[in-house]
């Protein structure tokens, strides 16, 4: 997997499942990226707010789509709501190297370890650590840090990973289609399932 530069840009962004939905349509009906941003602009497919919320929608949703090798399409139209929250959210991961790890690090580990709790203290932990290892990661500040942990945690309780609770968050171990198993396989990406289905 590619590993890109740590960001923080996630405290500006969200699941956006219904986006990813939609745009994943439109290419497989044979419109372009270009297309696709063109219509997002003149007729806010997104019934985004503002302009500049439409074109962030755009450039995030189309980032995660990119981070996945396009054969993905058909299996992702194919699958039940489930499976294809799991694709978005595997997009997601690809997109965001942080929000990976954040995966790989605390929620596989909780689920190896036989924890199915997520709590604010692991996300604090999570974080410092990286302050440690990773310099850029060292010069954001705790509000930063605080609104990107919520993001995460909204990202995962979205795609079904973890419940809603107002304390310690309950992890719930997606089951993945066959079909998702084998394209990620074939992609070389099956670290993205042992990341959500705590696998060594």
């Amino acid at each position: 997997m590619e590993r890109k530069e740590y960001s923080a840009g996630a405290v500006k962004m969200s699941f956006w499942f219904v986006e990813f939905r939609k745009v994943v349509q439109l290419l497989h009906d044979g419109k372009s990226m270009d297309e696709i941003k063109a219509l997002a602009q003149s007729e806010n497919i997104f019934a985004a707010p503002t302009a500049l919320r439409c074109n962030q929608i755009y450039s995030t949703v189309a980032g995660r789509i990119r981070s996945l090798d396009q054969s993905f399409i058909p299996f992702f139209l194919s699958g039940d709501l489930a499976t294809q929250k799991l694709y978005a959210l595997i997009a997601a991961m690809a997109y965001d190297t942080l929000f990976f790890d954040f995966v790989y690090e605390v929620i596989r580990e909780k689920m190896i370890v036989g924890s199915n709790e997520l709590t604010d203290s692991d996300v604090r932990v999570f974080f410092k650590n990286k302050q440690q290892q990773n310099e850029k990661v060292a010069g954001w500040t705790d509000a930063t840090l605080v609104r990107l942990g919520r993001c995460y945690k909204t990202m995962l309780y979205e795609a079904g990973v973890i419940d809603k609770s107002k304390m310690a968050r309950t992890i719930l171990k997606p089951i993945f289609d066959p079909e998702l198993s084998h394209w990620l396989e074939q992609n070389d990406m099956a670290i993205y399932e042992k990341a959500l289905t705590g696998v060594r």
